[in-house]
């Protein structure tokens, strides 16, 4: 148990778009929560379309929710939405590339392992 008083100091992280990091460090009362972190950061009102739930909120790059206590010392990160399924993106990247005996693939080392 916390004793009485004791504080915690989190940081909060954003990145709006690629190669931007906007981060907010904090100083919270032993017991708080991510949502109460995130509302202490001020990032609803610098990005208001921004909205936060389980699938884009994390601490240290695990899944967390609103009601998740912190730890001194936790990283909370807001993520942005995908803008590309990771999927389609690979289909995309093999149908320009080809087959392994094709784009990357097509020259070897000489003596070198199969996929090298």
């Amino acid at each position: 148990m916390a004793e009485p008083g004791a504080r915690l100091r989190v940081t909060v992280v954003h990145s709006p778009a690629p190669r931007q990091v906007r981060e907010w460090s904090l100083e919270l009362p032993a017991g708080a929560t991510v949502l109460q972190a995130l509302q202490a950061s001020g990032i609803a009102a610098e990005f208001p379309s921004l909205e936060w739930n389980a699938d884009n909120v994390g601490v240290w790059g695990r899944k967390a929710g609103a009601g998740d206590l912190l730890r001194d010392g936790d990283r909370i990160e807001v993520y942005r939405p995908l803008r590309v399924d990771p999927k389609v993106a690979r289909r995309e990247r093999f149908r320009t590339q080809g087959a392994r005996s094709a784009g990357l693939f097509a020259r070897k080392r000489p003596g070198a392992k199969p996929g090298y």
